[in-house]
């Protein structure tokens, strides 16, 4: 099992990063991530407590359910089902007032279900941060430019 960590500061308030990184339709303004959609609304929250969200990026393909919702703090997620096939115990993103903005940190612990499972995950993990990182700067652009999150108002 190999656990991977991103961190970011956005220079945006944080409930604005929270709602942006919780809507994963957002994702796609990432040039890894081919597709994006909410395939099933959470309880109390389109992104809420069994939110299933499914991504294609250029790596493969996830399906995830929200597992706990804290707007502003944090959510969690774990994938179901994905292509190249992987096991996976952890998927949190946190989010936290600092000087200069929101710091974002995205952890993730997986491996890779396939023969060779760990070399293969030991080789996955720098594309994952790539991924990630391209997300994240997504965001940073987004509300840089004063881009609102889904939903959210003026």
């Amino acid at each position: 099992m190999e656990t991977l960590t991103v961190r970011r500061v956005i220079a945006a308030p944080i409930a604005d990063v929270f709602d942006w990184c919780a809507a994963t339709g957002n994702y796609t303004r990432s040039p890894l991530v081919l597709r994006a959609r909410l395939a099933r609304q959470g309880a109390g929250a389109p992104y809420g407590v069994g939110a299933v969200r499914l991504h294609t990026w250029a790596i493969g393909w996830f399906r995830e359910r929200v597992t706990a919702y804290n707007p502003p703090y944090d959510f969690d997620y774990t994938v179901e089902r994905c292509f190249p096939p992987a096991r996976h115990e952890l998927g949190r993103m946190t989010f936290t007032e600092v000087a200069g903005g929101t710091e974002v940190v995205w952890t993730t612990a997986f491996q890779a279900r396939v023969p060779f499972g760990a070399a293969v995950t030991r080789l996955a993990k720098p594309v994952i941060a790539l991924v990630f990182g391209g997300i994240l700067d997504a965001a940073e652009t987004a509300l840089a430019e004063g881009g609102r999150p889904a939903g959210r108002r003026p």
